[in-house]
């Protein structure tokens, strides 16, 4: 049964005009975890002619697609790993159970759910992708949001403490800062091949929205559409339900302020040094937050790089080993995995699991 908000936007859907362009390839949002985009992508969905879904994620099991055509359980293993299809309620019926490649698989799933509107979603795990989603799909345009690195993990170490295992698993601070230099690396790699890149700060987005949203429906051409500058009536039911998630399901965009600091004291310095480092490798262009102080300022050495550089790759290695065992693993023993997992878990995260959290297993 639709709720109120879905109906409300299904309606705006089917009785206002549809963009021109629709038919251009997918939409990109893309930042790193905990950086806004959860509130953008429900900004973004507020217009009339855009109908992302959340973190559908497919093309982390790449590996379902390899050879001639799709593996014939694609379906079922996609929605066990992260219920997409069932979040955004997708008629598996409509979709067939063969597909030549990923990105027919991908937009098949994507058109469904938008239908005349643009299609695409929104996922923080293509953060060091990019180059690779954009030759999968060339008509693709992406949207990255960028955030203060230490407000990035503050909100993951809050998230952990709220009970999100996602977010309390090892390393992922560590992902999250080094990610952060690899996506501008990504983003420059799209710049330089003329593909089509729009980027936005968090911070700006939640001072000035409407200007920020604004700039998207310039960089996709279409008119811009008050309603999107609000989450008054936002359709946020492909979110899953979780502690974290309460800032985007509110009614009012914006961060609490005096929050007690949470960063343990060496991993601040950490994110100093790298910010640091990287402000003076783009002239203070980039990041833009934090606002640090001029003058002379630690930095990271070249055996701390390389050592951050290497555990980061070994992370993300991992990440993708887990994928690649959800595409080939027999799933009656990933669901034993699973279930026994569960048992291990405090009762809020078992109850933030039942209620398709953000728990499940990403790369």
């Amino acid at each position: 049964m639709p709720t109120e908000e879905q109906g409300r936007l299904k309606n705006k859907k089917e009785n206002l005009p549809v963009p021109s362009n629709t038919t251009s390839g997918p939409v990109f949002v893309v930042g790193m975890w905990r950086s806004g985009t959860s509130l953008l992508y429900t900004l973004l969905n507020q217009h009339p002619g855009i109908a992302l879904m959340y973190e559908a994620d497919l093309p982390l099991l790449r590996q379902l697609f390899r050879g001639n055509g799709s593996k014939a359980d694609w379906l079922e293993r996609w929605e066990f790993w992260n219920s997409a299809l069932t979040r955004h309620r997708i008629d598996r019926q409509q979709v067939p159970q063969s597909v030549p490649d990923l990105p027919s698989a991908a937009e098949i799933v994507w058109k469904q759910y938008a239908g005349d509107s643009l299609y695409g979603e929104k996922s923080p795990n293509y953060y060091d992708s990019l180059q690779w989603l954009s030759k999968q799909f060339p008509n693709a345009r992406f949207v990255v949001i960028w955030r203060d690195p230490a407000d990035i993990c503050r909100s993951i170490i809050r998230a952990a403490q709220t009970g999100s295992s996602f977010f309390a698993k090892r390393g992922i601070t560590h992902r999250a800062l080094i990610g952060t230099r690899r996506m501008k690396s990504e983003c420059e790699a799209l710049v330089k091949r003329g593909v089509p890149l729009h980027q936005i700060q968090y911070e700006e987005m939640i001072k000035e929205p409407e200007r920020v949203l604004s700039g998207i429906c310039s960089f996709l051409q279409i008119p811009f559409d008050p309603q999107m500058a609000s989450l008054e009536g936002a359709d946020r039911s492909a979110i899953y339900e979780a502690d974290h998630h309460a800032g985007v399901k509110s009614k009012t965009i914006g961060t609490k302020e005096g929050r007690k600091e949470v960063l343990p004291l060496a991993f601040k310095n950490k994110i100093d040094r790298y910010v640091s480092f990287w402000q003076e490798e783009y002239s203070g262009s980039w990041p833009l937050y934090p606002k640090m102080p001029a003058g002379e300022r630690p930095q990271p050495g070249g055996v701390e790089r390389t050592r951050d550089e290497i555990v980061f790759r070994a992370w993300r290695a991992f990440d993708r080993f887990t994928a690649l065992v959800y595409c080939y693993a027999p799933i009656s023993i990933l669901r034993r995995y699973r279930a026994a997992k569960s048992k291990d878990r405090s009762p809020e995260v078992a109850k933030e699991s039942a209620a398709l959290p953000e728990v499940l297993p990403r790369s």
